[in-house]
C-alpha cells in the first residue's frame, strides 16, 4: 500500500491525498508533523526520508519521494493516467506550466497573508507585507481568471488535470482568507465546478484551511 507521510492539514499533503482519491489508490496517511512528539519532522527517522524536513513524503513499495508536485506527476504517470498528465509533449508542457506557476508565483503571494489572517501564526504581523502580498495575490488571481475565461472549464482546457489539483487547493485558500475579493466570475465558477468532485470536497473544501 502507498504510504503518505504528512499531516492532512498541509496543503501539499492534500494535493497527494486528493490525487489518490482521483486515481482510486488505497493509501495509508501517517500524519508526520501534526504536533505529536513522536512524529516531529526533525526526527532522524523522518530526516532519513526527506533531509528538507518537510511534508509530504511518499513510500510507494520502497520508492521514497518528496516534493508534492513531483509526487503528483509520478503517481499519475505510474498509474498511466494520461487524462490527468498527458503524454503528448505540448499537452504535458501546458499542465507543467500551470503546476510550476502555482509553485513559483501563486504560492509565494498567498503564504504571508494566509498565515497572518487565517492561521494567525506568530511572526506574520507586518501590515505592509500583508498588503503588498495581497496586491500581488490579486494580480495572479486575475491571471487565473483570464485563463479560465478562455477555457470555460478547467485550467488547461475542457479536461481536469493535475494542474487543477495544485491550483484548486490554492483557490480554496483565496476564498477562505478574509481580504477584499475583486469579482472574478470565472474563478468563482471554477471553484464550484471543482466542488462537484468528491476528492475536492473531501481534501480541498472540507472546512479546514
Amino acid at each position: 500500500m502507498l504510504s503518505i507521510l504528512g499531516r492532512p492539514s498541509s496543503i501539499n499533503v492534500r494535493k497527494v491525498l486528493w490525487l489518490c482519491h482521483e486515481l482510486g489508490i488505497p493509501f495509508d496517511n501517517v500524519p508526520w508533523g501534526d504536533g505529536d512528539a513522536s512524529r516531529k519532522l526533525d526526527a532522524p527517522a523522518f530526516v532519513a526520508l526527506n533531509p528538507n524536513k518537510m511534508v509530504p513524503v511518499i513510500d510507494d513499495d520502497g520508492f521514497v519521494m518528496w516534493e508534492s508536485n513531483s509526487i503528483l506527476r509520478y503517481l499519475a504517470a505510474t498509474r498511466e493516467r494520461a487524462d490527468l498528465y498527458p503524454i503528448a509533449p505540448r499537452e504535458r508542457a501546458r499542465v507543467d506550466q500551470w503546476i510550476d506557476w502555482q509553485a513559483s508565483d501563486l504560492n509565494p503571494a498567498w503564504v504571508y497573508p494566509f498565515k497572518a489572517l487565517v492561521r494567525q501564526a506568530p511572526g506574520y504581523d507586518d501590515t505592509h507585507r500583508i498588503a503588498a502580498s495581497v496586491v500581488r495575490w490579486r494580480e495572479l488571481m486575475q491571471v487565473l481568471d483570464q485563463q479560465l475565461q478562455s477555457t470555460q472549464a478547467f485550467v488547461c482546457g475542457d479536461r481536469f488535470t493535475l494542474a487543477d489539483i495544485a491550483i484548486g487547493l490554492a483557490v480554496h485558500r483565496w476564498f477562505v482568507t478574509p481580504i477584499e475579493h475583486p469579482p472574478l466570475d470565472a474563478v468563482a465558477t471554477y471553484y464550484e465546478r471543482l466542488s462537484s468532485r468528491e476528492g475536492f470536497r473531501r481534501y480541498g473544501r472540507n472546512g479546514t484551511p
